[in-house]
């Protein structure tokens, strides 16, 4: 039987700590969070309880609701260690010294409750040498874990077992942190910083060699080792802004204090313009300087890049090359890396050189740090945010060829790489089927595992095709006879295309299939109707096409929601103005824990019409108004305050505190999982019988409460708070959410709240400011006030 965690306690409460014991207690564990005593303090709990207050102001937060401290209790190692006797896992997170750790441990193996797993969580100390004080017995519940900062967002955990640790355990922990942490696991060896460091390291000392080479400015090198060449926006100088050059400087010379003499740890030898770099107190986002520095100008705010010839900071140019011009037009990462490599211009060569280093150094790697290559690519795509590991990377440019090239330059090639090429095999990846094999350094193959809960939509359209499609969205067959509509428009955004594809859906699922699950593998769930479109409409004053979509946007919402065979809508990631309005209609909900919801039109001065602001009210007072006499004011001001701010959630679980995902809805916190547990909640609806609800009439709190919200708006104005157009905007939300210039405690259908909807939109879209607001959004990517 496989075990459960169900409390843990978290020894030491820095950032790390107390943010791994914020994620904890987001999944439901309960947590202890402990840390020593200061002496001459009243509070011996002192660290520990600022540490959870502090998770309330960290950005981005560590936690999913305000809830998830509820499960968090703080103490200290001298009163409380022994409460590590009451928990499943203790996870110790002190300062990365060797003898500090072994100490504690000792400390925490009096108190020790056999079969309780210990882990230790460092970026690189070795833990063989961690555990070699403990007792046998412990040692085969030992491990090492390394989750990324922040453990809420990465998606990384590398776990590292020593010679002694239980396989059995190695196992249960991976299957219990990739399914409930919602982390990806990549088994690691004992070897200095891991895997993901070990090689993210590397990269980064690479490119501060190679820059100078070439005469890069960090702007330059930012430029070319960001989303070009698949990396994340921070690129590598903003990433190390954000991550401290302290840290970064501390993690290098961990690996070239613990390899061999040789190149390989000549490499990781610190230059000296980051040793002085630290020592000026240059740390990056921590001092408010590092690569880069913000400054205050009289044109605003000016950003700063530091300049490594003179060391001192001037603005921020980029260099223009015509490679970057070609990649930028090449299509798809595959494209742009190969039209970077293959030019001649410093930065075409700038980046063949980091990248042929960094491939060849991960090849040489194999298996000191890893088993095998796909934990190297997995490990790099999670705990750095690559878009593709170095052997993906180098199958997408062509191994053959690149090794060909690296020969002629002189470079060494790992002898299992040659011998791969010379038997025949020309790329480290291959595909058969719905099967993916890598090679592995032995010469053989090895199928790469992927959880039977890993719905993968591309690989079915490939094998089944799809029932039905368009420009925007498809139709298809997921198993078991439920069918899964999956949006593909530009941005995920709502068009008429994906509305009419959803009246096909329903169609279709109506005669041949059990359900339907509502969901997708893109970037995002869906930002919200076509900003673009809409305002074209209304410029060429196009009323009667914006009339019959939002039409149609009512007909979709009603027929989600009362259709007679289980639907289940599967958000994540951003889920904005009409993307919210093709979640909430659905019976159930199946969230991805990261999912940023909120009703946002007001920002470019409009009001949520696709059913959004009918469902909202709708689902805020219907069932709380059992015998009709509550006063149903204070839910109306709810919701009325959710739209009117464009309140967005900062978790799914949030959501739910906003209202925009009920109590039954569910969340799963692995995204990996997300359609395979939507799927699962329509299985389980249709083999409970599943019944469609029946409509209710909605009783509105009438002309008293929309007097009620309009004093509210005036001396919102009065005080300067709001402009006379968000006033107008405001009013024109009070009327829909209050019935209007009728009775209090009207019974009203949702048709009538759903028209009242189109009227207020339809004004508002014809407003100038709220075109002007429309536009700002699209140019700016930010709100207009006016």
């Amino acid at each position: 039987m496989e075990k459960q965690i169900r409390k843990a306690a978290v020894l030491g409460s820095g950032v790390m700590g107390a943010s791994i014991a914020a994620h904890l207690a987001n999944v439901g564990i309960e947590t202890f969070l402990l840390d020593r005593v200061i002496e001459g303090e009243k509070d011996p709990n002192v660290l520990a309880q600022t540490a959870k207050k502090n998770l309330l102001k960290a950005k981005p937060s560590p936690i999913y609701s305000k809830q998830s401290l509820e499960l968090i209790k703080v103490g200290n190692f001298e009163d409380d260690l022994h409460r590590v006797s009451e928990v499943d896992w203790v996870i110790e997170v002190v300062i990365e010294n060797l003898d500090i750790k072994k100490q504690l441990l000792n400390k925490v193996e009096q108190h020790w409750k056999p079969g309780t797993i210990v882990s230790s969580n460092t970026s690189g100390i070795s833990i063989q040498q961690i555990s070699e004080d403990l007792s046998d017995s412990l040692k085969k519940n030992f491990l090492g874990t390394h989750f990324f900062n922040p453990p809420r967002y990465m998606k990384l955990l590398e776990l590292i077992p020593t010679e002694a640790t239980d396989p059995n355990i190695v196992q249960m922990m991976a299957k219990f942190c990739e399914r409930k942490l919602g982390k990806g696991i990549v088994i690691a060896k004992d070897t200095p910083n891991f895997i993901a460091n070990r090689i993210g390291t590397y990269g980064l000392m690479v490119v501060l060699h190679e820059m100078k080479k070439f005469g890069l400015s960090v702007a330059d090198v930012d430029q070319l080792t960001g989303p070009l060449t698949g990396r994340p926006k921070s690129a590598t100088f903003r990433t190390l802004d954000l991550v401290g050059l302290d840290t970064f400087v501390f993690v290098a010379n961990n690996v070239y204090e613990n390899v061999g003499d040789g190149p390989e740890k000549e490499i990781f030898k610190v230059p000296e313009l980051l040793t002085e770099m630290v020592k000026n107190g240059q740390l990056g986002e921590k001092t408010k300087k590092g690569f880069y520095q913000k400054k205050r100008t009289e044109a605003g705010k000016e950003i700063l890049q530091f300049d490594i010839q003179s060391k001192s900071y001037a603005p921020k140019t980029k260099t223009k090359f015509a490679s970057v011009e070609n990649a930028k037009n090449a299509k798809g990462l595959k494209g742009k890396l190969k039209a970077l490599i293959s030019s001649d211009d410093a930065a075409g060569k700038f980046v063949w050189e980091i990248m042929k280093k960094s491939w060849l150094y991960s090849a040489s790697k194999v298996p000191e740090i890893a088993d095998d290559i796909s934990a190297i690519d997995d490990a790099m795509r999670w705990g750095f945010n690559w878009e593709l590991g170095p052997f993906e990377a180098w199958d997408a440019v062509g191994l053959e060829s690149t090794v060909a090239r690296m020969k002629e330059e002189g470079e060494e090639i790992p002898a299992w790489i040659e011998k791969m090429l010379s038997d025949g095999k020309t790329s480290f990846y291959q595909k058969e089927e719905d099967k993916t094999f890598y090679v592995k350094i032995d010469g053989g193959l090895n199928e790469k595992e992927i959880p039977k809960e890993f719905i993968n939509l591309e690989l079915i359209k490939e094998k089944n095709g799809v029932i039905k499609k368009n420009t925007g969205a498809s139709l298809i067959d997921i198993g078991d006879d439920i069918a899964c509509l999956q949006f593909h428009s530009p941005n995920s955004t709502v068009g008429p295309d994906v509305l009419q594809m959803f009246l096909h859906s329903f169609e279709e699922v109506r005669k041949n299939y059990r359900g339907l699950v509502i969901g997708h593998q893109e970037k995002h769930f869906c930002v919200g109707a076509n900003l673009m479109m809409m305002l074209m409409e209304a410029q060429d004053e196009n009323w009667f096409e914006i009339d019959q979509m939002i039409t149609t946007y009512h007909q979709v919402a009603m027929n989600m929601k009362y259709f007679e065979k289980p639907i289940v809508s599967a958000p994540f990631n951003m889920c904005l103005g009409g993307g919210v309005e093709l979640v909430i209609p659905a019976p159930h909900v199946q969230a991805s824990a990261e999912t940023y919801m909120g009703l946002v039109e007001v920002g470019v001065g409009l009001i949520p019409a696709g059913g959004g602001t009918k469902e909202m009210l709708y689902r805020n007072t219907v069932p709380m108004d059992i015998n009709k006499t509550i006063d149903l004011q204070p839910f109306v001001n709810r919701v009325f305050e959710n739209i009117g701010q464009a309140k967005v959630s900062t978790s799914a679980a949030e959501a739910r505190d906003l209202g925009y995902l009920s109590d039954t809805d569910r969340i799963t916190v692995n995204s990996d999982y997300l359609l395979h547990d939507a799927k699962q909640a329509v299985l389980g609806m249709s083999i409970a019988g599943y019944e469609a609800p029946q409509a209710k009439k909605i009783r509105v709190v009438g002309e008293p409460g929309l007097a009620t919200l309009k004093l509210g708006l005036y001396h919102m104005k009065s005080s300067g708070y709001i402009s006379d157009h968000d006033e107008l905007i405001g009013t024109r939300l009070a009327n829909i959410l209050t019935g209007g210039n009728i009775p209090a405690n009207t019974l009203v259908d949702e048709q009538y709240i759903l028209d009242l909807e189109k009227e207020a939109f339809l004004s508002l879209l014809g407003e100038p400011k709220s075109q002007a607001r429309m536009q700002h959004m699209l140019l700016k990517r930010r709100p207009l006030r006016n």
